[in-house]
C-alpha cells in the first residue's frame, strides 16, 4: 500500500517528509532539550501496552520521544552497562596508548550479556549517527555522552569517591560513540579531534574590531514527528 502524495507546500517541507529520520537526527539540542513530560509519560505507557507504537498518530515531538527513550533506560532494574564491568571499563579508559585502550575496551564489551550487547550496540550506533549531524543539531559525541552516561551506567551519585571519576565515566561513553564502527562493525579506528577555541591576539596592544550587540538565537522549538515512508533499522527517531 503506497502512501498518499505529500500535501502542497514549499519544497523544503516535501523534502523533509521524504527523509523523516534525518529530520529527527538534525533536531537542535536532541537529547539535551527536554520534551513535554505528559507526552513522554504517554509514550512510555503506550509502549508498555504495545511495542509497535505509532508515534506519528500520537503527534508528539522529537524531544518527547528522545526523553522517553532516556527514561526507559533510566527505569530498567539494572543499567545497560553492567555494574560488574564498571571497574574494568574505568581502568581501561586510563590506558595512555590510544590503540591499546580501544582494544581493551572492545574486549570488555564482549563480556556484556548478549541482550545488553545488542541493545548497547543499537543505542551507540544511533548516537553515532546523531553526532554526525553535530553541525546542525549541536550535539557532538562529547555532548551526547554528557547526556547519556548517567543513564547508561547509573553510578552511585551519593558516593563521594565516585565524584572523582565522573569524567572517566563520561569519556567511556564518548569513546564508544566516536569509535562505534571499530567496536561493533570491525571498522578502523577513527582519528578524533577536539574543538579548540581560537588563540588570543599575539599582540595584546593591537586594535581589535569593536564589539557588536550579541544576537541571541530564538528559543528552541520542539519538532513534530514526521510520517515515515520506510523502516530504518538504525533510526530510533
Amino acid at each position: 500500500m503506497s502512501l498518499p502524495p505529500p500535501p502542497p507546500g514549499p519544497l523544503p517541507l516535501r523534502r523533509r517528509r521524504r527523509r523523516p529520520t534525518l529530520l529527527g537526527l538534525c533536531t537542535e539540542g536532541l537529547y539535551r532539550v527536554s520534551g513535554n513530560k505528559t507526552d513522554q509519560d504517554n509514550i512510555q505507557k503506550q509502549f508498555d501496552q504495545d511495542h509497535n507504537i505509532n508515534l506519528v498518530s500520537m503527534e508528539v515531538t522529537v524531544n518527547a520521544v528522545a526523553g522517553a527513550l532516556k527514561a526507559f533506560f533510566a527505569d530498567l532494574p539494572d543499567p545497560l552497562i553492567p555494574y560488574s564491568l564498571h571497574p574494568e571499563l574505568l581502568e581501561a579508559a586510563k590506558i595512555p596508548d590510544k590503540t591499546e585502550r580501544l582494544h581493551a575496551l572492545k574486549e570488555i564489551v564482549k563480556k556484556f550479556h548478549p541482550v545488553n550487547y545488542d541493545v548497547f550496540r543499537y543505542v551507540i550506533t544511533h548516537l553515532n549517527r546523531v553526532s554526525q549531524q553535530h553541525k546542525i543539531n549541536l550535539m557532538t559525541a562529547d555532548n551526547l555522552s554528557i547526556c547519556f552516561w548517567p543513564t547508561l551506567m547509573r553510578p552511585d551519585f551519593e558516593n563521594r569517591e565516585f565524584l572523582s571519576t565522573t569524567k572517566i565515566h563520561q569519556s567511556v561513553v564518548e569513546t564508544f560513540i566516536q569509535q562505534c564502527q571499530f567496536f561493533f562493525y570491525n571498522g578502523e579506528i577513527v582519528e578524533t579531534t577536539n574543538i579548540v577555541a581560537p588563540p588570543p591576539p599575539s599582540n595584546p596592544g593591537q586594535l581589535v574590531e569593536p564589539m557588536v550587540p550579541l544576537q541571541l538565537p530564538p528559543p528552541l522549538q520542539p519538532q513534530l514527528i514526521q510520517p515515515q515512508l520506510q523502516t530504518d533499522p538504525l533510526g530510533i527517531i
